[in-house]
């Protein structure tokens, strides 16, 4: 099954340190940018950082015993990629919102999942199932 690409724009106060945490950190591929915007390629989806200096309010949910930062978002990975990407923002030195972890262990749903911020405190989610079906199990 082919799934359309989606289209997301977050505001970011510094276009240098989207550049470096988006760029450098997470590895993201830039595309075309202007001076008050950046497009990222996230997995084949179109990220665009746009320079936005007010900061977005924060809500948490609480979630498996943890605070979910609200809004968020993020990218559905293999268990490999997880694995790999949470090495990746260890070795740069990234402090975790939610530190990876098996949430729902056992249980429907369960899935490998972690939370960072970006340098604008935009919140991150990343996660992987050891099951595809698991994505929407109830």
């Amino acid at each position: 099954m082919t799934l359309p690409r989606f289209h997301l724009a977050m505001p970011v106060d510094d276009l240098t340190a989207a550049r470096r945490f988006y760029g450098e950190v997470l590895g993201l591929e830039q595309g075309r940018s202007a001076d008050a915007w950046v497009d990222w390629n996230l997995h084949g989806h179109q990220f665009v950082t746009h320079l936005a200096p007010a900061g977005p309010d924060r809500v948490h949910n609480p979630v498996d015993g943890h605070d979910v930062p609200v809004p968020h978002f993020g990218l559905i990975l293999t268990v490999p990629q997880f694995q790999a990407l949470a090495e990746r923002l260890r070795a740069a030195g990234t402090q975790f919102v939610i530190e990876p972890y098996v949430r729902f262990a056992g249980q429907a749903g369960e899935q490998w999942t972690m939370f960072l911020l970006d340098p604008a405190g935009n919140a991150l989610e990343f996660k992987a199932f050891a099951d595809d079906d698991q994505v929407f199990a109830v």
